[in-house]
């Protein structure tokens, strides 16, 4: 049974694509669910981010392509629209992009942190629907420990390069001095608590934070000194902010075209510097056709983080050392488990002649025959009975001079075999 990785991501495909196939966080436990009972795949989990929508699945063989299948009909959209966007990889190749995309080497942002909370999300959740079990779980626990390796052991977290980070080195790249700006958070999770943070850093003191709890917004408010606002008081007061910040878990737009032209209005056409870092898009597209907007997506902003990242790709080649070797780890695994049947046969075996053998020795002492005729028995006859198979089988392997069977039997016996006098003719 296969484990399969399969996706699409911001080196892959376009932002409008990506869109299309975002799983929402609230519908991601029904996904899984669906996922899970298609025909062929045994266990799922979903990774959905604004830069990325990936399938991890283990299938029974000859299934590999089920996954595919399920997201083009979940979507809606033909494998000619989809298909050529998407990669596969399976088995070795599956643990080593998942450990590649935990220790953040596979993110726009190489080395971001955000990726390792967003896979324990999608692990809590895979867990929570029932599909994800034993082999699953073993390969999200390696991505865990392959990140937090990759982040102690190497530079590869070293200096404070993230999509926010980055959202916040632009928009001082186009604002002279920051603190004189007004800036505008639409959302309150990580990605725009994290622009808050640079923001405060760079010397903002005017913050509005909106979001759809206005209980969320208050808590980011409080922490960054900023106003909280619900979405719907957003159109009052849009058009004092100079800087827009936009991540939110919407399936549609937040601004629209007439919000922010009415806002422009207002401003008497000031320019107004918008960072939509959302998938799907939380600024609706027509808004950077604006003369006096000047409008950057997620896709954009990876255009202008590479800055500061030599020592970060330097980190990564130690990185990819520690990802080879727990991939190895990995496989060694997985083998081991596929052939788990011989050794459960074996000890099933066991555990039944034992319990025949002890259950004639207690008649015996039922009986009335000595305790000491009883263990007798009971240690000559279950000797015989489990060494006798594997007695048989090493005496023909003698006889035939089978030395790879009879240096097999030294492992698995911890005995030394004479296997050199078979050899002589």
């Amino acid at each position: 049974m296969p484990i399969v990785a399969l996706g699409l991501n911001h080196q892959t495909a376009p932002l409008a694509l990506r869109e299309q196939v975002a799983f929402a966080p609230e519908a991601t436990s029904a996904a899984l669910a669906e996922l899970a009972a298609e025909s062929g795949i045994r266990e799922a989990a979903i990774l959905s981010t604004c830069n990325r929508t990936e399938l991890y699945c283990n299938v029974d063989e000859g299934q590999e392509k089920a996954p595919a299948e399920w997201l083009h009909r979940h979507f809606g959209l033909g494998p000619a629209k989809l298909e050529s966007y998407l990669y596969r990889h399976s088995e070795a190749e599956a643990a080593r992009h998942m450990f590649r995309v935990a220790a953040g080497l596979d993110s726009m942002v190489l080395g971001e942190p955000q990726i390792l909370g967003q896979i324990k999300v999608a692990y809590q959740l895979a867990v929570a629907a029932g599909s994800m079990q034993t082999r699953l779980n073993r390969l999200f626990q390696s991505a865990f420990a392959v990140a937090k390796r990759a982040r102690t052991e190497t530079r590869i977290g070293s200096s404070p390069v993230s999509v926010a980070f980055a959202a916040v080195r632009l928009a001082s790249q186009i604002f002279a001095d920051l603190r004189q700006a007004t800036v505008l958070l639409i959302g309150a999770g990580d990605t725009i608590e994290l622009s808050a943070r640079h923001l405060m850093e760079a010397g903002v003191h005017r913050m509005l934070v909106a979001n759809r709890t206005l209980a969320n917004a208050q808590s980011l408010a409080e922490t960054y000194a900023a106003k909280a606002l619900t979405l719907a008081e957003i159109p009052t007061h849009l058009a004092d902010a100079d800087i827009v910040i936009a991540s939110t878990a919407s399936r549609e737009p937040i601004l629209g075209l007439a919000e922010v032209k009415a806002a422009l209005k207002i401003r008497k056409h000031r320019p107004m510097f918008m960072l939509d870092l959302a998938v799907p898009r939380d600024i609706a597209p027509a808004v950077g056709q604006l003369e006096d907007v000047y409008l950057y997506t997620i896709d954009d902003i990876g255009k202008v983080i590479d800055e500061s990242m030599r020592s970060r790709q330097e980190a990564a080649l130690e990185a990819e050392a520690i990802i080879d070797l727990q991939v190895s780890h990995f496989m060694a695994w997985r083998q081991a488990l596929e052939h788990q049947g011989p050794l459960l046969a074996l000890r099933n075996n066991g555990e039944a002649q034992r319990d025949q053998v002890l259950e004639r020795a207690r008649q015996m002492l039922r009986n009335g025959q000595k305790a000491d005729d009883a263990l007798q028995y009971l240690a000559h006859t279950l000797t015989n009975k489990l060494l006798h198979a594997p007695s048989s089988q090493l005496r023909e392997a003698a006889m035939r001079g089978d030395v790879e069977l009879l240096r097999a039997g030294e492992k698995l016996f911890a005995q030394q075999a004479d296997v050199e006098e078979i050899r002589k003719p």
